[in-house]
């Protein structure tokens, strides 16, 4: 795999080569390549997240200095949700140099999207230790801050779930439920996955790194499904 064409891609060049390609790689690769040396990437993954976090607040905080914190705290949550960074990673090219099992790479549904959110985290971990806070910011801010401006005038950023709900409501006359159908990971990196019912009736699914995010996944998947946008 030549990483050399993702640091192009990118223009940000790493002073430790294996550093980015710790970023590209999935566990599932280290189950079929245990001796290949390599640390899969969930450890960037982590510190990429609080690197986003915080840069994606930092924004949001001077951008919209009569913002309130729930409006703030909507539009973060809109950028740093799994479709917004799977999007984001498969436009740089990410999808192209995933180091996946198998079984992994045959997989083209919601479970890529999540891998390349992920990693899209752990590329923003990567450029962190590789080459510190501003040329994150630097990458950050190249793929994620012109998206600002369209989320907030086309309303993107409004709660999923108190749409549908209200919608729901409106419609049918039904208040939408949400039950847990599985959870899988490890703690520090869990995977829920939520059903919305109306009634006795699934209907739709939705995954995230916590019980809020796949609810709010499924009710913006039900919204999309219904038309109900």
């Amino acid at each position: 795999m030549d990483f050399a064409k993702f640091e192009e891609k990118i223009n940000i060049y790493f002073k430790d080569k294996s550093i980015l390609k710790q970023a590209f790689t999935h566990r599932s690769f280290l189950n079929e390549n245990r001796g290949s040396g390599l640390e899969h990437n969930e450890r960037l993954e982590f510190l990429g997240d609080a690197v986003l976090e915080l840069v994606i607040t930092d924004h949001l905080y001077q951008k919209y200095p009569s913002k309130p914190e729930g409006e703030l705290t909507a539009f973060r949550s809109a950028l740093v949700n799994a479709i917004t960074l799977s999007d984001s990673a498969s436009k740089i090219g990410v999808n192209d140099f995933l180091l996946l099992s198998k079984g992994e790479a045959k997989d083209t549904g919601r479970a890529r999207q999540y891998i390349l959110a992920n990693t899209f985290e752990a590329i923003i971990g990567a450029i962190y230790v590789d080459q510190g806070y501003d040329k994150s910011k630097e990458f950050i801010a190249s793929q994620l801050f012109a998206l600002v401006d369209n989320m907030v005038s086309k309303g993107l950023w409004i709660d999923a779930k108190s749409r549908f709900q209200e919608l729901a409501q409106e419609k049918v006359g039904i208040t939408p439920v949400y039950k847990t159908i599985k959870e899988m990971g490890p703690d520090h990196n869990k995977q829920f996955t939520v059903g919305l019912y109306l009634a006795a009736d699934l209907v739709i699914e939705g995954s995230g790194k916590s019980k809020q995010e796949a609810e709010q996944e499924a009710a913006r998947r039900a919204l999309e499904k219904n038309g109900w946008q």
